[in-house]
């Protein structure tokens, strides 16, 4: 029971991770709103996660630890990661920084780490309940 609880917590504090990187790269999106050529940071973890979560896909295994990763990944081993968005063009300047987008973004990003923050704590309280004997 333990480990289904602590693997579900480990899924979402990696989560976390995610929307914390998140929200570094959106908030240096909007410091740099007006650097000429500056592009945009984008975060992408989600795939990588439910890949992870759900079970199905190739899961390669390696013989050496500097043997790169094959297929599906266990929750541990994934790491967000900040990738530039070279693809698009708002401006003459080169920058494709949108400020309304990246405060959209922003808040949408808050209200997940919030939400994800309240189920861990609940998932903890329930532990906690448990190493009380239920009293």
């Amino acid at each position: 029971m333990l480990d289904k609880s602590f693997g579900k917590i480990r899924a979402l504090e990696k989560t976390m991770d995610g929307l914390w990187l998140r929200n570094e790269a959106i908030s240096n999106n909007i410091a740099n709103v007006n650097t000429p050529g500056y592009k945009r940071d984008t975060v992408e973890f989600e795939t990588l996660l439910k890949e992870s979560l759900s079970g199905y896909g190739i899961k390669g295994k390696t013989s050496h630890e500097k043997h790169m990763a094959i297929g599906v990944q266990d929750v541990e081993n994934i790491e967000p990661t900040i990738k530039k968005d070279e693809n698009t063009k708002y401006r003459k300047d080169g920058n494709n920084v949108n400020i309304d987008v990246e405060m959209a973004n922003l808040a949408k990003n808050n209200i997940a780490y919030n939400m994800v923050t309240q189920r861990i704590n609940g998932k903890m309280n329930k532990l906690k309940l448990a190493i009380k004997d239920g009293r």
